[in-house]
Parts: C-alpha cells; sequence; structure tokens
C-alpha cells in the first residue's frame, strides 16, 4: 500500500495578505481566509484519511478544522522559522536576502532555522507516516520543500493542494516521477 500525503497550505492571514513572512509567529486567519477554508471543504467532502495532521501554528490549525475536521498538531509541519526576519515585508529585504530565499536550498534565517533544519524535521514527519493517505495542513516552505523533493520547484497558493506519494519524495535529484495531482482554491466551483 502507498503512503500518499494531501498537503494543504494554510488559508490567508492578514500578514500573509500584506506580503509579511509569517514564521514561527502565530496569528490566525484572515476573514477571507476563513472564507476560503470553508470553501476548500467540497475539495475535501467524501473522502477518507487514514489520518489527518496539522502543524500546531493557529493559522494552519484553523484551516483543518474549517475545510475537515479537527487535526492531530506535530510541531514538525511548522514554517521555517525566520527569526528576526519575521513580520518583514518582501519588499523591506535586502536583495541578497530576497536572493537566498528564492534559491531555498542553504538558506539560513538570522536568528532562525536553515532551510538543512526544516528539511530534517520534515522528512522525519514523513518517515513516520504509514501507508495510507494523509491529509496534513502546513505551509507555503514546508509544501515547496517536498515538491522540490519530488522534482518539482513550485509554490502553492493558500489552501492549495499538492498530493505526493512517499515514492515521489524519494526520487532521485534529476529524475522527476512527478506530482499526483496539483490544485489550487481557484479551482472550487463558483
Amino acid at each position: 500500500m502507498t503512503t500518499r500525503l494531501w498537503l494543504v497550505r494554510h488559508a490567508e492571514t492578514d500578514w500573509s495578505n500584506s506580503g509579511r513572512l509569517c514564521g514561527w509567529t502565530d496569528i490566525p486567519l484572515s476573514a477571507r481566509g476563513r472564507d476560503h477554508a470553508r470553501a476548500l471543504a467540497w475539495t475535501l467532502a467524501g473522502r477518507r484519511f487514514t489520518s489527518v495532521w496539522s502543524s500546531d501554528l493557529r493559522r494552519a490549525v484553523e484551516t483543518a478544522r474549517l475545510s475537515y475536521g479537527n487535526p492531530t498538531t506535530d510541531p514538525r509541519l511548522r514554517e521555517l522559522s525566520f527569526g528576526a526576519l519575521e513580520g518583514f515585508r518582501w519588499a523591506e529585504l535586502a536583495p541578497a536576502m530576497q536572493a537566498a530565499m528564492l534559491t531555498f536550498d542553504g538558506f539560513a534565517a538570522p536568528d532562525g532555522e536553515s532551510v538543512d533544519a526544516l528539511r530534517q524535521r520534515v522528512l522525519a514527519f514523513v518517515a513516520d507516516l504509514p501507508p495510507g493517505d494523509h491529509l496534513v495542513f502546513t505551509h507555503g516552505g514546508v509544501i515547496r520543500l517536498l515538491l522540490r523533493r519530488a522534482g518539482s520547484d513550485r509554490t502553492v497558493d493558500p489552501c492549495g493542494v499538492a498530493i505526493l506519494t512517499a515514492e515521489d519524495l524519494r526520487v532521485a535529484a534529476g529524475s522527476y516521477s512527478g506530482v499526483t495531482r496539483l490544485f489550487a482554491q481557484s479551482d472550487a466551483p463558483k
């Protein structure tokens, strides 16, 4: 049996809407984010999952509760800690810092966390999952890390979903097996 991850990026917050780095700052969803999380329920309705997980940060837990139900929380699913950069807007960062963040691998936030540390904790979480379908409410950096590992450097919009198998995550560099499916909140019926 396959281990499949349904990775959901949390819904919008006031900080993410204004381009601020949220990291480990524990902020709630915006009113529009709560609406989007409720709208995501149509995508998840009727689906059965082996387990439902969430980062322990409020914005991910709230997205899970509004779109599916109560999750089990795990701090390994947190966003990258941006340390001294938390709360900064993208435009306020020095060009060298922006370039390092875009490159992603090798990035380490000042007084925060490195992408290598993020990778270790996220892959440890994935390794602990038994076979089955697992719904995982998390953050953009976590999803980007896993998509990159599967051979696809993409970002996912708030309330977007990416579906990966554990086999996708074991792909050697340069041999892309693909993302099973990637869709966004904009795919919801109007």
